[in-house]
This record gives C-alpha cells, structure tokens and sequence, in this order.
C-alpha cells in the first residue's frame, strides 16, 4: 500500500506538471511535479502509517 502511495503521487503531480509544461510552453514544471508527488505521497505514507498515541503508550 505504501509503494502505491509514492507511485500514484509521482504519476499525478508528474501529470499535472506535464500538463502545465505544455500549456505554459515551459520544460521544467515535470520535474517540479514528479519531485512533490514524491514527497506528498512519502508524507501521505507516513501519516497513514506511523504508530498511534495508544500503540505507543502501551
């Protein structure tokens, strides 16, 4: 589940950025895009997986 996390936010925000690039006629808004839908989804994979308060507490 973490693995599709990081794969699903490259390809969408590497998407998007792609998207933008052709639009705006620019060549670096892919990399921009593929650089934070890594670190939303390694961020959306740790907030769904770290440890709970209770887990801790025990």
């Amino acid at each position: 589940m973490a693995f599709g996390y990081l794969v699903s936010g490259v390809l969408l925000y590497g998407l998007i950025g792609w998207l933008f690039d052709r639009w705006l006629g620019t060549s670096f808004l892919v990399a921009v895009g593929i650089l934070l839908g890594a670190v939303l989804g390694t961020y959306q994979t740790w907030m769904r997986f770290r440890p709970s308060e209770t887990d801790e507490q025990s």
